[in-house]
């Protein structure tokens, strides 16, 4: 159950960036160990790559940190891996990943005219697949290109990577002849330190008793919010339409003490369902809850009134945090 919730969380984390990098924001960017983002991967890859490739791992403890976005670090190693294994095929074959400190200095420049002289961490992912010939290895790094038949990966693993690693200050170098298999060398700047490891603060769930209607076209998730806020105490009243839940609201208005409400619902938006129940009453605290909402953010929600905003998927303590927050009893 815990490794199904960290995949779940790396799954966040990833559509959070995808999101990202649409509306081309900048992510946090922080010292990162290489080789434990390497390391992590490739327990990820262990349960999904057949059994025919063996791994050969070679991450020592002195390989150093990279300034960088740990889910694009991790995405690089990804992308590059699953290359890796479509090019072994289903004959089986060798996938190696290694993480080592190298310095680049100027009489080496020659063959890094994108970097600076300096300190790097190298990530390395070997195969034993076909290999590929000089034309194809100067057309890899292209958008679309791929050599896989229709229907297999989609030409854009290797351009996301070697824009993220540009971005980066670094640099992709290829080693690959036909029928001798491929490595790919990721180069990016070394930093002094890794930054500590954040140690989220566990504090104690609050709940309360207070009254609260519960808004979510989703059957599933009204289940789950349900049985969440009943076993902080609360009673819930559960609707799966906007509609319907405005109409409950204006024929007693008294009754709730809170609102929790989905954002995107058919018939009425989160807000805009907000909007209207305060028309009805102008005192009743509102949380919505989103996993993605082009048109609202938590700024635009505190303008709009909403006393609380809650990303999805929903964790226990967020909204038990935010419905205190909500109640002004934080």
């Amino acid at each position: 159950m815990n490794q199904a919730l960290i995949a779940a969380n790396r799954a966040k984390d990833l559509v959070k960036q995808i999101l990202a990098f649409s509306r081309q924001t900048e992510e946090e960017r922080l010292p990162v160990k290489a080789g434990v983002v390497v390391k992590e991967a490739a327990k990820f890859l262990r349960a999904t790559i057949p059994s025919t490739i063996e791994m050969k791992i070679d991450l020592p403890d002195t390989a150093g940190a990279v300034l960088a976005n740990s889910v694009e670090l991790h995405q690089i190693v990804m992308n590059l891996c699953t290359n890796a294994v479509h090019a072994i095929g289903e004959r089986g074959g060798v996938l190696e990943l290694a993480v080592k400190n190298v310095e680049i200095d100027r009489a080496q420049r020659r063959g890094f005219v994108e970097l600076e002289a300096g300190p790097y961490v190298r990530i390395s992912v070997g195969d034993t697949g076909h290999g590929m010939s000089p034309e194809v290895v100067e057309r890899i790094f292209d958008p679309y290109f791929t050599t896989k038949e229709k229907g297999v990966g989609t030409g854009l693993g290797l351009a996301v990577v070697h824009g993220i690693v540009t971005k980066s200050g670094g640099t992709v170098k290829v080693e690959s002849y036909p029928g001798q298999g491929s490595v790919f060398h990721v180069y990016l700047p070394r930093v002094d330190r890794a930054a500590p490891p954040k140690v989220e603060p566990q504090p104690a769930i609050a709940g309360g008793s207070e009254r609260i209607l519960f808004v979510d076209d989703e059957k599933m998730l009204v289940d789950i919010g349900e049985k969440i806020l009943q076993r902080l105490g609360y009673q819930v009243v559960s609707r799966t339409s906007p509609m319907e839940a405005l109409e409950l609201f204006r024929a007693k208005p008294d009754h709730f003490d809170l609102v929790v409400t989905d954002q995107t619902m058919p018939g009425m938006t989160g807000d805009l369902l907000a909007r209207e129940m305060m028309h009805i009453r102008p005192d009743i605290p509102i949380v919505v809850c989103t996993g993605y909402s082009q048109g609202l953010d938590p700024e635009r929600a505190r303008q709009r009134g909403i006393k609380a905003f809650v990303m999805k998927p929903i964790l226990i303590q967020d909204i038990a945090a935010a419905i205190r927050k909500a109640l002004g009893k934080t």
